[in-house]
């Protein structure tokens, strides 16, 4: 199985107090009515892409409560309790702790340090976590041993200075490529995988969501959108207006894991290890720079296979898809 095989979603409802959730800008903030219908959408993403989703009650004491994957990191064969790096976040981890041992046979607390599940890109041969204001070494290095203990190797990376979390500037879209921006690139960090390099206009599109077979993007990066199409990729455009507000993405609103086999004792989707780290860097697939006339809210784009528009999930009707030009 591949690693982006999942089976289920843990997610949670936002909290009207979400208007108040952390960001690191004097901008427009979100609306409540905003994130619930961005919130909404994704969780029907995900049931259509073949999750089993259960979504948790909200935390009004917590507003940022709704990003589930900051206090947690979970697989088929076990989870981690982390430990959030900013102060009115670290109690979510404590409540968030009986639905994954309902859940998990195996429930690791991280003993010291800090760490926010924002920081942790899981990739085929190991995981890397990333350093950063949220993520201490102390805090990293407790979480590598934890990661041990499941079977995965770890690796403590340090992203480029300014990025709020490692995957603000990178996700894995399929086994052997690393959607990232410029200064990922540059960093070196995903140099053994096929890279595709965003516009600088288009750097918030960094954190996709990769789910079975459908790549979920956020919308209003028609450059990117349009190159990950004719990439083969099955898309699916998500509103992250309002999430985004918040300094947040589709990596943050949930909790994914295949299922373990009864008798396997393994997670199932879990793939065997690609060589590392003495492998070749892979080659960088750029997006050129945007035209005058394409704006970052411009509508979605048009595929160039059938000419069919990739539509959000905001309402109930399905999406339009582009078609698959190959199978990957």
């Amino acid at each position: 199985m591949r690693l982006h095989d999942f089976t289920h979603a843990i997610l949670r409802a936002p909290a009207t107090s979400v208007v108040h959730g952390l960001r690191a800008h004097d901008g427009p903030g979100p609306t409540f009515e905003g994130v619930a219908r961005e919130h909404a959408a994704y969780a029907r993403a995900l049931e259509r892409a073949g999750v089993s989703v259960e979504i948790l009650a909200p935390l009004e004491e917590f507003p940022d409560s709704i990003f589930v994957e900051d206090p947690a990191l979970v697989f088929g064969e076990g989870a981690i309790l982390l430990n959030p790096g900013t102060a009115t976040r670290m109690e979510e981890a404590r409540l968030l702790r009986p639905a994954l041992e309902a859940r998990f046979a195996s429930l690791q607390p991280l003993d010291r340090g800090h760490a926010d599940g924002g920081d942790v890109l899981v990739t085929p041969d190991l995981v890397m976590i990333g350093l950063s204001a949220r993520t201490d070494r102390v805090g990293a290095e407790a979480l590598a041993r934890a990661l041990g203990h499941l079977g995965r190797p770890a690796q403590i990376v340090e992203p480029p200075k300014g990025a709020l979390h490692l995957k603000t500037i990178a996700s894995l879209i399929d086994e052997d490529t690393i959607l990232t921006t410029a200064a990922g690139e540059a960093s070196g960090l995903f140099s053994r995988f096929r890279q595709v390099v965003l516009d600088p206009a288009e750097e918030p599109a960094a954190n996709a969501l990769r789910v079975n077979d459908t790549l979920l993007l956020p919308a209003h990066h028609p450059r990117i959108a349009e190159r990950l199409d004719a990439l083969g990729f099955d898309l699916v455009l998500l509103d992250t207006t309002h999430i985004g507000r918040i300094d947040a993405g589709l990596s943050c609103m949930s909790l994914r894991w295949r299922a373990v086999l009864p008798g396997s004792g393994r997670d199932k989707s879990k793939t065997q290890p690609l060589p590392h780290p003495n492998v070749p860097a892979r080659p960088s697939v750029r997006v050129g720079p945007a035209s005058p006339d394409i704006r970052q809210d411009a509508p979605p784009f048009r595929s160039t296979r059938r000419r069919s528009i990739l539509r959000s999930c905001a309402s109930p009707s399905p999406p339009i898809r582009a078609a698959r030009r190959d199978s990957r």
